[in-house]
């Protein structure tokens, strides 16, 4: 009987001791942490697209071209001086994506400052990439909006002397597709390409915003070393 009296009691000094060393998470911590996460995500995410190369060297955003243009891609040897066009125009999607990335900053930070603590306990609950959806959800279409301007300006920038990133898809695509259009075309199975270069830029480089963002929250959220303050420690412990 005293051995047991002997355990109950320690079983509830180690509860109590436990309980006193890592209390319940309040909502103040919650809201907190989320947000700690999410501006280290955007802080980082900016960082690293909004430079040179930050999306031409990084092979899992890069933006390729549009997956109407594949047939494109796979002939351009019919368009004399293609390859080496086409070449410019894919550095410069990604140049003006690069460029774009800077506008995303104040517009994630206006986001994070508006959640609410239902939005916290439902991020802190969910997927490993609850936190970035929200975010995508807040800020997609302002980003867009935000975005396109500044990716139209970068592709309106010289190539080469009075050759812009627009006038070249448009002399590329358009020279291809006057061979899809054509007789020798048809018989060879070609189809025209339709894309409009400044949308499909925007989307790319959004779409690559977001995963750099969803790649910080899942090493938060997994890797303790990660968690580069004491909320985001307490919160994701």
């Amino acid at each position: 009987m005293r051995l047991l009296l002997f355990f109950g009691v320690m079983g509830f000094v180690l509860t109590s001791c436990e309980d006193v060393m890592n209390p319940p998470l309040t909502e103040a911590e919650v809201i907190q942490g989320l947000k700690s996460a999410l501006a280290v995500g955007t802080d980082t995410a900016v960082v690293q697209t909004h430079r040179t190369d930050g999306f031409f060297r990084d092979a899992a955003i890069k933006i390729l071209m549009p997956a109407d243009a594949e047939p494109l891609v796979k002939n351009i040897s019919y368009v004399p001086g293609g390859q080496a066009l086409l070449d410019k125009v894919i550095l410069l999607m990604n140049r003006a994506a690069e460029d774009a990335a800077g506008e995303a900053g104040p517009i994630f930070k206006d986001a994070i400052a508006q959640m609410t603590i239902a939005d916290a306990w439902g991020i802190l609950n969910g997927s490993d990439t609850a936190a970035t959806h929200y975010l995508e959800i807040k800020t997609y279409d302002r980003l867009r909006d935000a975005f396109q301007p500044k990716v139209n300006v970068s592709l309106g920038k010289e190539l080469l002397p009075g050759v812009t990133p627009l006038q070249a898809w448009s002399d590329l695509t358009s020279s291809y597709n006057t061979v899809a259009n054509s007789i020798v075309g048809q018989l060879a199975g070609l189809t025209p390409v339709n894309s409009q270069l400044d949308a499909w830029v925007t989307h790319q480089a959004l779409k690559g915003l977001f995963k750099k963002i969803a790649d910080e929250e899942v090493s938060i959220r997994r890797d303790p070393l990660a968690r580069v303050n004491d909320i985001l420690r307490r919160v994701f412990q």
